[in-house]
């Protein structure tokens, strides 16, 4: 795994951090080490902190989507948070859709979620 991105768990929760230099050989591993620590963790969730992105391109937009895919196919269900305005706005432009996620603005807000607490 490389320094562009990371996988912490908390509270049975795979939270991947997503640095802003995140190349795409990089994406691609992180693809495959997420799916194994679904399995190896037994991860009821996936929370992608995407913050650091500034912009994305098609590719990281569709393998952001793959990710939610690949998590809901293990049986974890996926959180988008940290999403900046003008990403959302690129993914909109692009068509791109992310139909398996849920997005938060933050790991908090997905975690409240995940509890069944209010966002109050």
């Amino acid at each position: 795994m490389s320094s562009a991105s990371a996988i912490y768990l908390v509270e049975g929760v795979l939270l991947v951090a997503i640095q802003e230099d995140i190349s795409d050989t990089d994406i691609l591993d992180l693809q495959e080490a997420l799916s194994e620590r679904v399995v190896d963790e037994a991860a009821r969730a996936v929370v992608m902190d995407i913050s650091a992105l500034e912009i994305v391109d098609t590719f990281v937009g569709r393998i952001l989507a793959q990710l939610a895919s690949v998590s809901k196919l293990l049986d974890a269900q996926t959180y988008v948070v940290g999403m900046r305005p003008a990403v959302a706005m690129t993914l909109v432009e692009l068509g791109m859709d992310l139909p398996e996620s849920k997005t938060a603005l933050s790991l908090t807000h997905a975690l409240k979620d995940l509890r069944g607490e209010s966002r109050g």
